[in-house]
């Protein structure tokens, strides 16, 4: 008996929700409020901002228009003679800075080194602890401590043994006073070294295990394997923190304005008096006039203008030392 032929029948759809690759994830309702609100406060803070970078330019335009290039080339600060000259404000600013670096950051990365492999595991918590206490500090208290404590030993004790010591070398000579460049540039470095040994210590913690044992049984020595693997394997975060900390060097005022005697004066040796940029803005606003508000203006621009500098510097060398630990 001849039996109809049978036709294959299609197979049944597949619902698209259940297709690989099209898997459709439902949209809650407060995504949308949350988009929103993430939108929002961006844009209120890029207009915050914009606001205050325009409202900082416009201020400083009468100081600008006054003084010209003397106002950063100019060399006498004299605001009841209209003179505006911020050379001395900008060389106190790149001192204090250079001495709180050059002392921070090789004490810094060495104590934060020795706080991830060195210090015994039950010694490691308590010492985080305080180094991270040191960072929250008010910059208040280190400017008191700096004057009340440091100041008077320095210049009974410490001025003149730094002279005897270096004979009179030229950036230790001449007369010295209570406070002094010097001073304000190691008040900063204790103010900085925690933020270095804090996000310098993080970065280390970071680097693989494997790496570190895997130099161990090559046969190397502790200090090749810090020397060699850890601490190029952590570059990146180390110069993170050391660009964060030379940007609140450069930015801090109270402490620096209680210690380093605001002289609007170049002066070659450390032991004298000086200034900076953020003490400036601290401490000459009593009995300004419009024109000096207006170069105060100025010298925040100067001051936001070094501290993007640096900033950027900072974002270079980041991305650099990022591509080379990639090769």
């Amino acid at each position: 008996m001849a039996t109809e032929p049978t036709t294959a029948s299609a197979p049944p759809a597949v619902p698209e929700d259940r297709v690989p690759g099209r898997v459709k994830r439902p949209r809650a309702r407060s995504d949308g409020l949350y988009w929103g609100i993430l939108y929002g406060a961006t844009l209120v803070f890029v207009v915050v901002c914009v606001a205050f970078l325009v409202t900082l330019v416009t201020s400083s335009f009468s100081a600008w228009r006054h003084s010209g290039l003397g106002l950063i080339f100019g060399t006498t600060w004299n605001p009841d003679k209209e003179l505006y000259g911020a050379l001395p404000l900008l060389v106190g600013t790149l001192e204090t800075t250079i001495i709180a670096l050059v002392l921070a950051v090789p004490l810094g990365i060495l104590v934060a080194v020795a706080l991830v492999h060195l210090v015994p595991r039950r010694l490691r918590t308590p010492l985080s602890s305080f180094v991270e206490l040191l960072a929250a500090v008010p910059s208040v208290v280190f400017g008191g401590v700096g004057f009340l404590v440091l100041a008077p030993y320095f210049q009974q004790h410490f001025y003149p043994w730094l002279q005897s010591t270096t004979h009179n070398f030229y950036l230790f000579s001449g007369t010295f006073s209570t406070t002094s460049i010097l001073l304000a540039g190691i008040v900063l470095f204790v103010m900085v070294l925690p933020t270095i040994v804090a996000l310098s210590r993080d970065a280390i913690a970071t680097v693989p295990v494997e790496q570190v044992e895997g130099a161990m049984s090559l046969g190397a020595t502790k200090w090749q394997i810090l020397s060699r693997v850890v601490l190029p394997s952590s570059r990146t975060g180390i110069t993170g923190a050391v660009t964060l900390a030379a940007a609140r060097a450069l930015g801090e005022t109270i402490a620096v304005a209680m210690v380093i005697g605001n002289y609007f004066k170049i002066n070659h040796s450390l032991l004298s008096g000086g200034t900076t940029l953020a003490s400036a803005l601290a401490t000459q606003w009593d009995g300004a006039t419009s024109l000096t508000i207006s170069a105060l203006g100025a010298l925040a621009v100067i001051l936001i203008a070094i501290t993007a500098s640096v900033n950027y510097l900072g974002r270079v060398l980041l991305r650099r030392a990022s591509q080379g630990a990639l090769l």
